[in-house]
């Protein structure tokens, strides 16, 4: 069996927790020890090996998704990271797959979304291997039985029963309030965005309802030409509301897209009073809210029900609860007026490491905690505008100034004047911690002239 992770998307929905960057699949949420990524990419290994599971993301994330496997344990093939060169939906991402695998080849696949929430993975995982002879002649999809009349999902009404799933009569895209309530009551399931298919069955589906598609990835040699040739479209609208060979099997499994806070409130636990937490705030006759900081500050309810409070260093989140499917016109707002706080937060990954802002003054100073993985290096690099001044907090840094070799312990620092060729190298066995300090009249992340770079940037 292959499995294909889906791992792009811009994060909109969740912010300020998510940014274009740093999406909900690579946050450790509610103290979680592990994100949404590495609980999907774990949960793939219960159904097959490492090498037949392929993450299709773009450039952006490459090299997070790559930390975020190495950090709980797997050594992964980069070749079976797919980069999208541009954001085409759910369909040209799915048959990137597998074109990587092979487009002759028959065998059985599962898709992930690797940003969905799942309380009881073991279930599923028997849900799937039930679900192999069905999904030889069908394209199978999985629903979930509805908790509450949500508008943010597709709905799906069942036909005829077949083998241990129903045929798809109908695929209802997100209703307003009024027909939800009535597809409850006719038992529609939630469309989960989960999918298990044999890729034969699947792409001659593909190759009736989305020609145009199938014919680019067999034409163009080039990744790029192939995805500037085709249009973006998801796998419902391209595929499984026309087909006749799709069905879906029920599932209960504590499952969540957490396309909304509204959504993230009905996933985790809640206090007495319907209240959730993560830092231990204090809730003061105030009821069914959810309080998310990404610090140890303490925020304080009282007399407030019903409300959304996502606090970050660099924004602030309030909203009613069922307002919170409003959060994507903010975004739309930012973007329109060029804030970066859509993509970048306080904190940003490299393919050495990460960093995180503690303090800054635009067109003055700028401190930074940079961390260096073991073994990782930054570019041999040059500033036109800025100095830095790096103060070791943790381990030891090799440090190339105009070719001279430094090691720097800590409490020790060491200077770079504006214009010197430079790079940071950990040699250690553990990660590198510095503070750096910039200094100049300009400190934006676009002053930077990279003479070589491991990663080829």
């Amino acid at each position: 069996m292959k499995v294909f992770i889906l791992a792009g998307g811009s994060g909109t929905r969740l912010w300020p927790l998510s940014r274009e960057r740093y999406p909900k699949q690579f946050i450790k949420l509610m103290n979680d020890k592990k994100s949404l990524f590495q609980r999907t990419f774990e949960r793939s290994l219960k159904l097959t090996d490492i090498h037949n599971i392929y993450i299709i993301t773009n450039k952006d994330y490459e090299y997070l998704v790559m930390g975020e496997i190495e950090e709980i344990g797997y050594d992964y093939r980069e070749e079976n990271i797919l980069l999208e060169p541009e954001g085409k939906n759910t369909l040209p991402a799915i048959c990137y797959g597998l074109y990587k695998v092979g487009l002759d080849f028959d065998y059985n696949a599962v898709v992930f979304s690797s940003d969905h929430f799942i309380e009881r993975d073991d279930e599923f995982i028997n849900n799937i291997n039930e679900s192999l002879n069905l999904s030889r002649d069908h394209i199978v999809t999985f629903g979930i039985k509805p908790s509450s009349p949500n508008t943010g999902y597709g709905y799906i009404s069942t036909g005829s029963q077949v083998e241990n799933g129903y045929k798809v009569d109908e695929f209802k895209e997100k209703p307003d309030k009024e027909r939800v309530l009535e597809y409850i009551e006719k038992k529609y399931l939630w469309n989960s965005g989960i999918f298990m298919f044999n890729s034969k069955v699947f792409l001659r589906e593909v190759e009736q309802y989305s020609p145009s598609i199938l014919e680019s990835f067999k034409k163009y040699d080039l990744i790029e030409d192939v995805f500037s040739n085709i249009e973006g479209i998801s796998v419902d609208y391209g595929v499984l509301e026309k087909s006749i060979k799709v069905a879906v099997v029920p599932t209960d499994i504590g499952w969540s897209d957490l396309g909304s806070f509204d959504s993230f409130y009905e996933v985790f636990a809640k206090d007495k009073n319907n209240n959730i937490s993560k830092n231990g705030d204090i809730f003061f006759e105030s009821n069914n809210s959810l309080v998310y900081s990404d610090d140890e500050k303490t925020i304080a309810l009282i007399g407030m029900d019903d409300l959304i409070v996502v606090d970050n260093k660099d924004a602030l989140l309030i909203c009613k609860k069922e307002k919170s499917q409003k959060v994507k016109e903010v975004v739309d707002i930012l973007k329109n007026k060029g804030d970066n706080r859509i993509k970048y937060g306080t904190s940003d990954y490299r393919p050495w490491g990460h960093y995180e802002i503690l303090d800054e003054s635009k067109n003055s100073y700028k401190i930074k905690k940079i961390t260096v993985n073991e073994g990782k290096r930054i570019s041999y690099q040059m500033h036109y505008h800025r100095s830095e001044h790096w103060v070791v907090v943790k381990g030891t840094a090799k440090v190339t100034i105009n070719g001279k070799i430094n090691y720097v312990n800590p409490g020790e620092s060491i200077f770079v004047k504006k214009g010197q060729k430079h790079r940071l190298e950990n040699p250690g066995k553990l990660p590198l911690e510095i503070v750096e300090v910039q200094m100049g009249d300009y400190v934006e992340e676009d002053d930077i002239i990279r003479f070589h770079d491991d990663f080829d940037r």
